[in-house]
């Protein structure tokens, strides 16, 4: 069948079969990480980031192709998991900024959609990589302006589109030495390309996507602290609503609501804003808002009633800041075991957020944490390489004064901390923090989860790999030998000391007896042995 047009119904199925068929798919696109590492994520954190989008979706009354665009936009802007994730959302937010007056949408307006998309990804990466999904996304957008005025027909424009897409996939590993080392195409690409069939499938009805498998989409299951004590909850209606309207002050608005409650979320612009707000008053919420436009999706609950949205191991930190004082410095940082939890409360953490490797928390999670936190400065240590983007967008989207520092291991985290002062002011903290984790190497150990071949090496499904930075230094199949393999190769004539945190799958005996063989290759150096409790990685290494 011949489409002309599609419009918002069309493109709501869409985004059913773009979210369906990369579900289906995201395994593989987890397998295509360089390393052949247990943490290769990035279609699931692209297909949670979909489920997300799809969830604000079909929370709509009405469907126009703009307002199911903005709405996807807005869906993955909270939802956002990882880098890929983040870029992800970026893509979509500019696909609703070139369709969000739309009622329906022809090639030309799809193609002048995805330059958009495409434009805003790139502006929102401080330094843009090629060979990523980043040059899938702009290849597929020049390709689809080349010929949007010839190609009328949406179903063979998206499959030329699609076709061009997958040849500029196929060479991101000559434009990227590490992937063509090891023998993949770019992860965040191929998952773009899962996206824009599944897209295509959902509109020629492919695929036997049904409205009704989508009602119910749950976007991360978390562990529910039973018995919370909710009776002193200071505003106690969670109230969310969309405002169609053409306000463009949204500074000065959410600075209005900001005096009806707390945990406050206005973000939007370009024909709709999403609110968020803890509140006593919920009416006079509403009535602020009617002033601005039409509301929809109306949602208000009593949340003295309804508290299963308490994140794992959060009781112990709220009940500890009741009442309490408001403090110079919040810190919030991303943990993943319960031994490196424990470090960083001795450290003084207000907030961990239980995530990492394989459990990239999403933008929404970094957002509640900085709701939750009280300090006149917040100060986030994401610890992971793909938690940094989404922290940034937290920080974004919130109106306290929220820094991020971006770690990207646990110990530059554990550095971090140990030379922050609550004493100093941001600026003199982040340059201590700064020189600090110059002088800390990580060193991590874990096993392969596919065969490949690393500089010339081949590895093979189930060996045990150490890994430092972005290179493989020991391959074996056995943890001791591996593990002190990499030791001897990271440290240095600089080094003094060695942390060893070992994971949830090391005994306590076997890591001290690491240790004393660690210990007798190097006399002069400290060895430390601290239980992280991290789960896929055996063993990791601080040394300083």
């Amino acid at each position: 069948m011949k489409y002309e047009n599609i419009d918002g119904v069309m493109l709501k199925k869409a985004f059913i079969g773009a979210t369906h068929f990369l579900d289906d798919n995201k395994e593989e696109v987890d397998t295509l990480n360089v390393f052949p590492v247990p943490d290769g994520d990035t279609g699931t954190n692209m297909s949670l980031t979909m489920k997300a989008s799809l969830k604000q979706i079909l929370d709509l009354e009405e469907y126009s192709a703009g307002k199911v665009a903005v709405a996807a936009s807005h869906g993955s802007l909270m939802g956002a998991r990882g880098n890929s994730g983040v870029i992800l959302s970026q893509l979509f937010r500019g696909f609703a900024n070139g369709l969000k007056d739309k009622e329906l949408v022809n090639t030309e307006d799809l193609a002048k959609a995805f330059k958009l998309a495409s434009d805003t990804a790139y502006n929102a990466v401080m330094k843009p990589t090629e060979g990523t999904i980043l040059t899938v996304a702009r290849g597929c957008a020049d390709y689809a302006l080349s010929i949007c005025k010839a190609e009328k027909d949406i179903v063979l424009f998206m499959e030329k589109v699609i076709e061009e897409g997958n040849k500029v996939l196929n060479k991101t590993p000559e434009m990227l030495p590490v992937l063509k080392q090891a023998g993949v195409v770019d992860a965040g690409g191929k998952g773009l390309m899962y996206v824009l069939v599944g897209a295509l499938n959902g509109i020629t009805g492919k695929d036997d996507y049904k409205l009704e498998d989508y009602k119910e989409i749950t976007i991360v299951e978390k562990p529910v602290v039973q018995d919370i004590d909710t009776s002193d909850i200071k505003y106690g209606y969670c109230t969310e609503f969309m405002i169609n309207t053409d306000h463009k002050e949204i500074d000065k608005f959410r600075e209005q609501m900001a005096t009806f409650g707390d945990s406050l979320l206005v973000v939007g612009g370009e024909g709709l804003i999403k609110v968020h707000i803890h509140t006593n008053n919920p009416g006079e919420v509403l009535e602020k808002a009617l002033v601005l436009g039409e509301l929809n999706d109306i949602k208000i609950d009593n949340m003295r009633y309804q508290h299963r949205h308490v994140v794992a191991k959060e009781e112990d930190f709220i009940n500890e800041k009741k009442n309490a004082p408001k403090k110079k410095y919040g810190i919030i940082t991303v943990s993943i075991g319960e031994g490196l939890d424990k470090v960083f409360k001795e450290l003084n953490v207000d907030y961990i957020i239980p995530g990492g490797q394989t459990m990239n928390p999403s933008t929404e999670d970094i957002f509640n944490a900085v709701n939750e936190v009280d300090g006149e400065n917040i100060i986030i240590l994401p610890n992971n390489g793909n938690i940094v983007l989404a922290a940034d967008q937290a920080k974004e989207l919130s109106n306290k004064n929220v820094y991020v520092f971006p770690t990207k291991t646990i110990p530059e985290g554990v550095t971090a901390l140990l030379s922050f002062d609550p004493e100093l002011n941001v600026e003199d903290n982040f340059q201590n923090m700064e020189e600090a984790i110059t002088y800390v190497k990580t060193g991590q150990v874990t096993f392969a989860v596919r065969d490949t071949e690393y500089n010339d090496i081949k590895i093979k499904k189930d060996d045990i790999i150490g890994i430092q930075k972005d290179d493989i230094l020991s391959i074996g199949d056995n943890i001791e030998d591996v593990s002190f393999e990499l030791i001897k190769k990271i440290v240095d004539d600089d080094s003094s000391l060695i942390t060893m945190f070992y994971g949830s799958d090391v005994e306590e005996e076997d890591a001290i007896k690491l240790s004393e063989k660690i210990q007798e290759e190097f006399e002069d150096y400290d060895i430390e042995v601290v239980f992280g409790g991290q789960p896929l990685y055996y063993y990791i290494f601080s040394i300083e």
